[in-house]
């Protein structure tokens, strides 16, 4: 594909995947806004109940991707597993506007979300030819359209909910999903012409032995880290209603701007880390990505200690502000361990099972949302103050863990690369 003109230095599939997830992105991001608000104002779930079904339910939307990703490599190919994981997904939000539809809905979205995720990030290694050196820096550039959805979604369907009420953000958000796949509909011009579909007839690629074990490392480790990273959309959405005030002179905040924060944050501070990165790769300082994403971790287990100090000390409803300051050590923290994360599980992918190995890292999105809804039950039981502790402790056993792994991960990145240029 390198004859075709490139869009903003890179291939203008990019653009296409970027636009098309940031769309899905906003439709996710939209509907997880409300859905807390919404069970404990409107369904009058209890602070406990929502709490698991907010877990279980984002548990579930990354954990179908690990038979998506299998059916998208070897039944319907990476596009067609998208088209129809996108369209199932915005019948799901559809339905969340009609209150006995709430539970099925859920599990439509779920299922919809099984097929499209995976299938769009690992058709980014497909755009570039071997060698090209943009590929690297693909992942962040597609994290920010992750997040660009994400700072519009609350916005948008966040005070759609609140203001006029929640079946119509629930309906934007559908609307957003449906915006998504016409774009990529749109665009398949710009994607890989030749897809690779898997039969019983073709030779693939096999995981080795050193692989695996790696990989669960990681995977374990982030799966720690999510218990305490998810809780912003959980407990500390809670605590921005009841232990923030929002007041802004004679405006007051409404309480779901407050989680626009973090991916507004993450396009602000995203194009200034990666000329950072690649100044100290040019000088030859380039971080490995074990240590990189533990010190994410840390950071993010930095924020959750200002909201500890923040709650013990606050007289009352502590100022809007503080909460601004912790999305921003926050944000800072996820920028080097998420993104790091699903590019090391993407480039580490044997022949022909590239979605089936990004689903492998939506495994720990899975597996670190259960950790979170449970991790979300003792807010009810705990001083705020220590609840927040908590989870900064969480953040820094993920961290030592990511830690250990730095030296068999570097190894492997070595092999690997050596690999695919013999």
């Amino acid at each position: 594909m390198s004859g075709e003109r490139a869009w903003f230095g890179q291939p203008p599939g990019l653009t296409i995947l970027f636009l098309t997830n940031m769309w899905e992105q906003f439709s996710y991001f939209g509907m997880r806004a409300l859905l807390v608000y919404y069970m404990t104002k409107q369904l009058m779930i209890g602070q406990g109940s929502s709490s698991v079904i907010y877990g279980a339910y984002t548990a579930c939307a990354y954990f179908t991707p690990i038979v998506g990703g299998v059916v998208a490599d070897r039944l319907l190919g990476k596009r067609r597993a998208i088209i129809t994981g996108g369209s199932i997904m915005a019948a799901g939000h559809f339905m969340m506007a009609f209150e006995p539809l709430f539970y099925p809905a859920l599990a439509t979205i779920a299922i919809g979300n099984g097929l499209f995720l995976p299938s769009l990030p690992s058709q980014i290694d497909d755009l570039y030819e071997p060698g090209d050196p943009r590929v690297g820096w693909a992942y962040n550039v597609y994290y920010v359209g992750v997040n660009i959805g994400g700072f519009l979604a609350p916005l948008i369907c966040g005070t759609l909910g609140e203001l006029y009420g929640w079946h119509y953000g629930f309906g934007a958000a559908g609307i957003g999903m449906v915006l998504g796949l016409l774009i990529y509909l749109g665009g398949r011009r710009y994607l890989p012409a030749q897809e690779r579909r898997v039969t019983a007839a073709e030779p693939t690629g096999r995981f080795e032995r050193r692989t695996v074990l790696v990989l669960a490392g990681i995977a374990l480790s982030v799966t720690v880290f999510r218990g305490a990273y998810e809780q912003v959309g959980n407990t500390v959405a809670l605590w921005a209603d009841a232990g923030i005030d929002r007041a802004a002179g004679a405006f007051t905040i409404p309480m779901t701007w407050f989680q626009s924060l973090n991916p507004l944050l993450v396009m602000l501070m995203t194009p200034p880390l990666l000329r950072y990165w690649r100044q100290r790769s040019e000088g030859g300082r380039r971080e490995a990505p074990a240590r990189k994403m533990a010190t994410g971790a840390l950071m993010v287990g930095g924020a959750y200690l200002l909201l500890a100090a923040v709650a013990l000390l606050a007289d009352g409803r502590a100022a809007w502000g503080w909460l601004v300051l912790f999305f921003a050590v926050f944000t800072f923290g996820e920028l080097f361990i998420l993104p790091t994360g699903l590019g090391l599980f993407a480039r580490l992918a044997p022949e022909g099972l590239g979605a089936t190995t990004v689903a492998a890292w939506y495994v720990t999105i899975f597996s670190g949302s259960l950790a979170a809804g449970l991790v979300g039950t003792l807010w009810s039981r705990m001083g705020h103050a220590a609840y927040f502790a908590l989870l900064a402790a969480i953040a820094a056993v993920a961290a030592l863990l990511l830690r250990t792994l730095n030296r068999p991960l570097t190894g492997l990145l070595a092999a690997h690369q050596t690999g695919r240029t013999e």
